[in-house]
């Protein structure tokens, strides 16, 4: 009985101390994780809205709204942050929108763990160049195994449609939520 005793107080002790070590690392590293997924937001705005020069944030919109300005200070539009579900877990992207909401600019996967070599494709070109001047009235749609012939249409990623159709499902949700604050007046 002894030896367990001894075992459990050297496993606990183990325990502490290892959770003790995790949390100081956690403690250490979330600052740093905060200030790289800032500046990887803020040079992926311009990138959206590759025009831009600065931006402002669009405070109490309930998700991450940039409004993006030219050198004369003039506005361009906006580059909405948001995310939902994909496949296997949370997708992030951000796009860029004009001011009347009505085209999207650029479009940009930030974050996404979706299945290597098939869902992962929704971060390469050839699917992110869809979103290039797209319309977005009535709503980003998406079709598979066609071009598409519409203005507000893009082609799902054979293998990947669960992935793409989110992508899709992720900015109408978005741009849906811009609307309403843009009806509320919030977008000033």
């Amino acid at each position: 009985m002894n030896k367990v005793v001894q075992m459990l107080l050297v496993l606990t002790s183990i325990g502490i101390l290892a959770g003790g070590l995790l949390a100081m690392v956690n403690k250490w590293a979330d600052p740093l994780i905060a200030a790289n997924r800032k500046a990887a937001t803020e040079a992926a705005i311009f990138r959206v809205q590759p025009e831009g020069k600065n931006y402002e944030a669009i405070q109490n919109a309930g998700f991450e709204v940039y409004k993006v300005k030219n050198e004369n200070n003039e506005e361009l539009g906006f580059a909405m942050v948001y995310s939902g579900n994909g496949f296997q877990g949370k997708i992030r992207l951000i796009c860029g929108l004009s001011k009347d909401l009505e085209k999207m600019t650029a479009l940009e996967i930030l974050d996404q763990v979706e299945t290597p070599g098939l869902g992962t494709k929704v971060t390469e070109t050839p699917f992110t160049n869809q979103f290039k001047q797209l319309q977005t009235t009535p709503g980003v749609n998406w079709i598979k195994g066609v071009k598409p012939e519409k203005p507000n249409e893009i082609q799902a990623i054979t293998g990947a449609t669960i992935s793409s159709k989110a992508v899709v499902a992720i900015i109408n949700s978005g741009i849906e939520r811009m609307k309403k604050l843009r009806d509320a007046g919030g977008l000033k």
